[in-house]
């Protein structure tokens, strides 16, 4: 059967994505890459599809994937649920005794389904907590010398348990909830679980999925983001006042990460169809890169 013209050049697309996508299977290979999922890509479940599946494949073609997920909005759901009111100081969650009892609760039944989702791809996953295995140790949180409750600050990693999971061939994904000295349970922001268990592992990627499309030179032109930065580049824009509003933070805890051991830091969009493929496999990329300032840029290699 003779093959149509047009036909012909789909397939060389497709054969040319492929191509282009080798060089960066090599290059990761067998490297670990812890992905913070949260905000639209949990909600819709077209994206929550999309997200798995990129993972999945990632792993499938040699990378350590580790997902660390959040819950928030499913929680204030519960909350309300049981006839009371979200409570949030300087944007941090009020965690009470019974608040607690329903973010585990929330947060393990999310934890699961992602575990489903991605057997049903045909890849082992292991879905933990910080409390296994004493991954994620805590100390209470304070906002500005408030108590909110039973929300911590992650002090201590012990990452034995995901390096036997890696070693045994299982995609992990972790719920963000740790434990005290005393045992008690906590908590954590799901930002900085990942920015911590990535640290700890010194893994070659960190990704945040957010609902921007990454660092801005001008946050009203989203045709003005900004691919890759340095660290030096990053702290003169904050200098600067071109990083500012919610995406100081991000980017000072992915400045943070850099100082700390991880390699790369990714901020991207994840309310692009597969934009964990689209940036790590194309040589543009659809979001920022930070790196160290002797890390090699992709826009310098040949």
């Amino acid at each position: 059967m003779i093959m149509r013209k047009d036909e012909m050049q789909t397939v060389m697309k497709k054969a040319e994505v492929l191509i282009e996508a080798l060089p960066y299977i090599q290059r990761f290979n067998r490297k670990i890459m812890v992905v913070k999922y949260g905000g639209s890509a949990m909600l819709d479940e077209n994206l929550k599809q999309q997200v798995i599946k990129d993972v999945t494949l990632l792993k499938l073609v040699g990378f350590k994937p580790i997902i660390v997920h959040g819950g928030g909005k499913e929680i204030s759901e519960w909350v309300k649920k049981d006839g009371r009111e979200p409570q949030f100081i300087n944007g941090l969650r009020v965690t009470d005794k019974p608040t607690m009892d329903i973010a585990e609760m929330v947060l393990n039944r999310v934890n699961k389904s992602l575990v489903s989702m991605v057997e049903r791809l045909g890849v082992r996953a292991c879905g933990i907590s910080g409390k296994d295995g004493g991954l994620l140790h805590v100390q209470k949180k304070y906002s500005n010398g408030q108590d909110i409750g039973f929300v911590g600050d992650v002090d201590r990693v012990d990452p034995k348990i995901l390096y036997d999971l890696l070693d045994n061939d299982f995609l992990p994904i972790v719920c963000p909830i740790g434990l005290d000295d005393d045992y008690n349970t906590y908590n954590i922001n799901a930002d900085d679980a990942a920015t911590a268990i990535a640290e700890a592992m010194e893994a070659d990627k960190l990704v945040f999925l957010s609902d921007t499309p990454g660092v801005l030179k001008d946050k009203d032109d989203p045709s003005s983001l900004i691919s890759e930065l340095s660290v030096t580049e990053a702290r003169e824009l904050i200098d600067d006042g071109v990083i500012q509003g919610g995406m100081l933070p991000k980017v000072k805890s992915c400045i943070g990460a850099i100082t700390n051991g991880v390699h790369r830091v990714h901020v991207l969009d994840g309310r692009i169809e597969h934009c964990l493929l689209l940036e790590f496999f194309t040589n543009k990329g659809i979001g920022t890169a930070i790196l160290s300032d002797n890390e090699e840029r992709y826009d310098e290699q040949e």
